[in-house]
């Protein structure tokens, strides 16, 4: 078996998005559970009791599989917001998600409820569908001369994806175009990018949207590529981890080890003190030292929390923005051979410092608000683990139930967080906690 671990989920790739964060990390090796009292197995009795009523006297004849599925659903449930069970295709999906890359043609879509046909949100750039003339606004009605109407958009998507090397035709309804045009697509591998960046004239900008396998080379790609398109005049970084619900927890620690140069930066506590780990940094500073500003919001939850956490706590960096999710657990990923895996909420983590976030989020050095447009106004923008039904209790402080807007504009020349980190930087804004005192961290 294998370890991941899981804080909130992030979306899927082509169509929509979601929550997510994983982890592997070798093979289970948590202590076994104790044996089950004798009044346990009286209750399971009782379960297959149940069972076996259902399965015979109910009005219908009902899906044992199904029956199955539901219970261990409903017992999973009655733990905490995080544990659950993933059907086999579940547990796929999100193994793509993790891996970051997949067979695949490189477009993101959604489906047209009004005409039933799968729509080309965008092409991703010099990907298959990119190079082969797919369009934005595109609508796909058949696939390989199927029919696309009446199916579901994972369906869809699950046909689109496949081995690489292997053609898929798409015929295409385009908008000023008369009759259907067909387009042939070469699979490839698809890499889905959890980081973006741009040069800010003298400040580099780094987003990261989730972590998955591919997060930590990304951002040391981006470092690069800036610095050395900037030069001798870069004032510093800002790492936006605003609406990054989490990913892999290894991938979390690589980025914080980036920023670095020693120290701890995470540790992890289970039901059991022989289960506790503590990560630390290794040598070199990828950013020889360069002044960083993080950026949060109430969207920002677990490994986000993470990193944001590590580098408050050695102040490294000045973190602003507005408080984070507050996702301070661990989940692991239990494979169930062909049946789909469970996640199992197994330990928390703790920052540098000791300190659990978990139901309390990351209080930014500097809060720094986001205007809502007035479209957003009467709406309820914010996000909290406190806010759950069943979250786990922090257990050591008093909890904090209200979250932070998740909130903040995609142009850059509304985003007043973003203006203000950029300031900082460069000397128009002043304020005590930037830049951050190295020696006011936690020791290492």
């Amino acid at each position: 078996m294998f370890r991941k671990i899981s804080f909130l989920m992030v979306g899927i790739v082509v169509g929509g998005f979601g929550v997510s964060i994983l982890s592997e990390s070798g093979f289970f090796s948590g202590t076994p559970a104790e044996a089950a009292s004798r009044s346990t197995y009286r209750q399971l009795h009782l379960f297959g009791d149940v069972f076996e009523r259902i399965r015979s006297d109910y009005v219908e004849e009902p899906e044992e599989e199904k029956l199955i599925e539901s219970a261990i659903n409903g017992m999973l449930a009655g733990l905490d917001p995080h544990s659950s069970y993933l059907s086999p295709k579940t547990f796929r999906d999100m193994q793509v998600q993790t891996r970051g890359e997949f067979g695949g043609l490189g477009i993101e879509v959604t489906l047209d409820e009004k005409t039933g046909y799968v729509k080309v949100v965008t092409p991703i750039a010099d990907t298959p569908a990119d190079q082969a003339g797919v369009q934005a606004g595109d609508l796909i009605s058949h696939l390989d001369g199927k029919a696309v109407r009446g199916k579901t958009l994972s369906e869809a998507v699950e046909e689109m994806r496949g081995k690489v090397k292997v053609p898929l035709e798409l015929t295409i309804v385009r908008e000023g175009k008369k009759d259907p045009v067909k387009i042939t697509v070469v699979r490839d591998v698809i890499k889905i990018r959890s980081v973006r960046g741009r040069v800010e004239d003298d400040v580099a900008y780094i987003r990261i949207t989730q972590f998955n396998e591919q997060t930590f080379d990304g951002v040391k790609a981006e470092i690069e590529k800036q610095s050395e398109k900037i030069g001798d005049k870069l004032k510093g970084y800002v790492l936006d981890l605003r609406n990054n619900p989490g990913g892999l927890l290894d991938q979390s620690i690589a980025v914080s080890d980036v920023f670095l140069d020693k120290g701890e930066i995470v540790s992890t506590r289970g039901r059991h003190a022989e289960e506790t780990q503590k990560f630390s940094a290794r040598s070199g500073d990828l950013t020889k030292g360069k002044p960083i500003v993080v950026i949060i919001n109430g969207g920002s939850a677990s490994a986000s929390e993470i990193v944001s956490g590590a580098l408050q706590d050695h102040r490294r960096a000045t973190v602003i923005g507005s408080r984070s999710f507050g996702k301070g657990s661990v989940q692991t990923i239990i494979p169930l051979g062909t049946n789909g895996a469970v996640r199992l909420t197994t330990a928390r983590y703790y920052t540098p410092s000791g300190r659990s976030i978990q139901a309390k989020g990351v209080l930014p050095d500097i809060n720094v608000e986001q205007p809502l447009p007035d479209e957003l106004k009467s709406e309820d923008v914010t996000r909290s683990e406190a806010s759950l039904p069943r979250h786990l209790q922090n257990g050591e402080e008093e909890e904090e139930e209200k979250g932070s807007s998740a909130y903040f504009p995609r142009d850059p020349k509304d985003d007043k967080q973003l203006a203000y980190a950029l300031d900082l930087l460069r000397g128009k804004q002043k304020h005590a906690m930037f830049p951050p005192d190295p020696a006011s961290g936690v020791p290492n």
